[in-house]
């Protein structure tokens, strides 16, 4: 089915009972609708860790050109020394198989939760420096699939740098450039926020913090527009964006169920392939999903938290004609 105006308005007032300040966008036959509420259109959201599956696609373009290959280690690129992070391959840290921990090890974690719990504080804001400082001191666990904020932040920032690139500039050249992203940035700090920047609540309504952070970046740190979250749903389902071979699998995770790319989970929904990632941060929940044998994609952006997961993978189902 298409979504017309009616169906668009319904599924907007659903949403908004747990999502009060939303946007959305579907793709079918080529065709894009974007629609928003409680919002307008051109407001920027955190898209969380959707980052990884950008990141993903960047890290693959690299490959694509030479700059790097999958059994490039993090040491080619990024001042490690001989710490054992410094051994790991970048395929490693796509798939989220490197034996990084989730996150870094921190003297203060107790008080960081404590802020973000008690009130609303970004838990991250490193610069690279910070995060090579830890990376050189974090303790491997067994190289199996675990999910890793920390590997993707290094992923990100080492394939800039074989591209002698930021991570920012990474975005800016290989990714918003040539798909006319014109509202997708990585700010690093406050200060950088754009004036269409949305603020995030927590499910109760609470008002948190922007995650921002040079460090965080690759990981959790872009921001973006439901528009240029479509653009980029759009070419990867006609195949003219950067990187497209980080969203054919090359891994099993957790389970032959799930599959992963660089970054991309692909899971079969009821005899379908959904290719698809999703993000949350203190404030901000997003999901993106495709059918590419069908050609379908959704979008969903939140400026609270809150999975979106069963919504994005109804939404799709019922986007997709039957065969």
């Amino acid at each position: 089915m298409d979504l017309d105006a009616g169906h668009m308005g319904q599924l907007l007032g659903e949403l908004r009972r747990s999502h009060p300040r939303l946007a959305v966008a579907t793709i079918v036959g080529g065709q894009t609708a974007t629609a928003s509420a409680g919002a307008p259109l051109e407001a920027d959201f955190e898209i969380g860790s959707v980052s990884k599956a950008i990141t993903g696609l960047l890290y693959a373009d690299a490959c694509d050109r030479g700059e790097v290959q999958p059994s490039t280690t993090l040491g080619e690129f990024l001042p490690l020394g001989d710490c054992p992070a410094a051994q790991l391959t970048l395929a490693s840290m796509g798939t989220h198989s490197s034996g990084l921990p989730r996150l870094p090890h921190y003297s203060d974690m107790w008080k960081r939760s404590y802020a973000l719990w008690r009130h609303g504080r970004n838990p991250y804001g490193e610069d690279v420096a910070e995060l090579l400082a830890q990376a050189r001191t974090v303790r491997l666990k067994s190289p199996r699939p675990r999910y890793s904020n920390l590997g993707f932040e290094l992923l990100g920032h080492a394939v800039a740098a074989g591209a002698g690139l930021t991570f920012r500039a990474l975005v800016a050249e290989r990714l918003s450039a040539p798909l006319g992203l014109t509202s997708t940035y990585v700010p690093a700090t406050k200060s950088e926020l754009s004036p269409h920047a949305l603020p995030g609540t927590n499910r109760k309504g609470r008002s948190q913090d922007p995650w921002v952070g040079e460090a965080l970046g690759p990981a959790g740190g872009i921001r973006s527009t439901i528009g240029d979250m479509a653009t980029l749903a759009g070419a990867l389902l006609d195949e003219s964006a950067p990187g497209l071979a980080a969203l054919d699998p090359v891994a099993n995770f957790a389970g032959p169920a799930a599959r992963i790319g660089a970054a991309w989970m692909i899971l079969e929904a009821k005899g379908r392939a959904v290719t698809w990632h999703n993000g949350a941060t203190g404030g901000f929940s997003s999901w993106i999903g495709l059918d590419r044998e069908a050609g379908t994609a959704v979008v969903l952006l939140s400026a609270t938290a809150g999975s979106l997961d069963r919504h994005g993978f109804r939404i799709l189902a019922d986007l997709t004609p039957d065969r």
